[in-house]
């Protein structure tokens, strides 16, 4: 779980996990951006993973999200 109270801005294109509650399935995404309520994570973007900001970012829960790696590593 990511607390949105300690997100900033140097946490956008981190890599996140998304894990869905319902069907188990998880799903990695680059942070777009975030406001109050959800982070805006890019999930799909034809590959083009160094062109991500121009690609739509959908709502997500931060409960609902994960950071892929640790502080300090990578």
């Amino acid at each position: 779980m990511i607390d949105l109270k300690n997100i900033t801005q140097k946490d956008i294109g981190k890599w996140v996990i998304y894990h869905d509650s319902f069907d188990k399935k998880a799903e990695q995404g680059r942070i777009k951006s975030y406001n109050n309520r959800f982070i805006f994570v890019v999930y799909a973007c034809s590959g083009e993973w160094d062109r991500y900001q121009a690609y739509t970012g959908v709502a997500t829960r931060p409960e609902d999200l994960e950071f892929k790696y640790k502080k300090g590593v990578r």
